[in-house]
């Protein structure tokens, strides 16, 4: 975890900030919650369009235990209605193994709910 600050600090310089604070922070919470659920299996109903019920159990990769977000930016992904989340993470999978440094990437695009525009998660291809 004492090399959490260093990587964070890397992504940070290799990618200046591009987006509006309020935006950067919401890709953030979602990109974070994202991730979380996708390698622990944890929050899934949330974002049906990218975690569709299958009708299957889902075995979790990761333990929630061993699970960490070390580092996470947002930015534009080519045009201001669409974004990328990069998140370097680490997390012990279900041999036991501990890996760290792993790198995931969330894509999300603008849309307009209710009137008012939001972050909208994009299913992995």
């Amino acid at each position: 975890m004492a090399g959490d600050k260093a990587v964070q600090r890397n992504l940070e310089t290799a990618w200046p900030a591009d987006l509006p604070a309020a935006d950067e922070r919401e890709l953030l919470s979602a990109g974070r919650a994202l991730l979380r659920a996708d390698a622990t299996g944890l929050g899934r109903a949330r974002w049906p369009a990218v975690f569709p019920d299958t009708g299957q159990a889902v075995a979790p990769a990761f333990a929630t235990a061993g699970f960490r977000i070390q580092a996470a930016i947002a930015r534009r992904d080519g045009s201001p209605n669409k974004a990328v989340v990069h998140l370097v993470w680490a997390g012990t999978d279900r041999g036991g193994t501990f890996t760290d440094l792993r790198i995931a990437d969330w894509h999300f695009t603008r849309t307009a709910k209710k009137g008012a525009a939001t972050w909208t998660p994009l299913p992995r291809t």
